[in-house]
């Protein structure tokens, strides 16, 4: 049919096309076209944080890591191509991120009940909601709607993703480019609660930054040493207190100078954030509500919608 410029079924067929390009997140997105998808993750999710109650800092922190590389699009989980080199193996990633073989779990699963509906972005997008409740933090609705992406960017993971030697002043520049503030950013921070950090992360920190308990140094120097290359994969916990739950004692830990990394105690050394860190530290209410705000927020970073992107059938390769 020919279409012409005052035709009336042209102009609602333009309308559906913009308003598909520039699709919302919702939180009922996948109500009709996967009603089972909330229990099918959180059960996949479940069992794997039985077998293993780290795994619920791994998936959380695949989410972040995706959302802070080209928005939230499942780029992080894509293997490398002959055409691209995905993230998989950019430094913050590379011999820390994990979890990838739970994701491909929960695809499966949701793959059986809802086949080529639900994107590998919207599922981390989940799993890492069900990974904070299942560790006692806050729930949240989460908006989905999100779409695959089809390339990932090695390059764009290493200068997205803020190392642990980042200053202050770095963490707030580099949240504020992604929409977040700087009370997202301590919010956000408090998943440090759970979840450990490899010797190669912290080792600068307990051996040179004079912001550190002397104690809490030596405790971490006996499982680190001071050579690089020696004990580099060896692990300690982001949160001395609670390793496992989530809660709010990172906070506790940084006003006493036990944080781990150098970026967490840069949140609580003479700056402007102390005060959003002693607040949190004592009212863990209120570090739950503004986590959970934060999450949603950051879940809205550049997602694909509409006619963008795909729906992967397997989050390791494009379809």
């Amino acid at each position: 049919m020919a279409c012409f410029p005052t035709s009336s079924v042209c102009l609602v067929l333009l309308i559906l096309v913009m308003g598909n390009a520039n699709a919302q997140l919702s939180t009922n997105f996948y109500s009709s076209s996967c009603p089972k998808l909330f229990s099918t993750v959180k059960s996949t999710v479940q069992s794997a944080i039985s077998k293993e109650a780290r795994m619920g800092a791994s998936l959380l922190r695949l989410f972040f890591h995706d959302c802070f590389v080209n928005g939230c699009d499942g780029s992080i989980l894509l293997d490398d191509t002959s055409s691209f080199t995905g993230e998989k193996n950019a430094n913050p990633n590379r011999n820390s991120a994990r979890g990838y073989e739970v994701v491909d779990n929960i695809k499966s699963a949701v793959e059986n009940v809802c086949p080529g509906v639900v994107s590998c972005a919207d599922i981390l997008a989940i799993t890492a909601r069900d990974s904070v409740q299942i560790l006692g933090g806050p729930s949240w609705n989460v908006k989905l709607g999100r779409r695959d992406a089809r390339t990932a960017s090695q390059s764009a993971a290493n200068n997205g993703i803020p190392p642990p030697t980042s200053s202050l002043n770095q963490l707030i520049s580099r949240f504020s480019a992604l929409g977040l503030s700087t009370k997202d950013l301590v919010a956000l921070s408090g998943s440090h609660t759970i979840g450990q950090a490899r010797c190669t992360s912290f080792r600068a920190h307990i051996y040179n930054d004079s912001n550190i308990d002397k104690s809490f140094a030596s405790t971490r120097q006996q499982n680190c040493p001071s050579t690089s290359g020696s004990g580099d994969n060896n692990l300690a916990p982001l949160d001395l207190q609670t390793p496992t739950a989530f809660d709010n004692n990172y906070f506790k830990n940084l006003v006493q100078q036990k944080g781990l990394l150098h970026s967490d105690q840069e949140l609580f050394n003479g700056g402007s954030t102390d005060s959003t860190v002693r607040g949190y530290s004592n009212n863990p209410n209120t570090f739950a509500t503004d986590f959970a705000s934060a999450m949603i927020k950051m879940g809205d970073i550049s997602p694909l919608t509409g006619s963008k992107g795909e729906i992967r059938k397997n989050c390791r390769k494009i379809n």
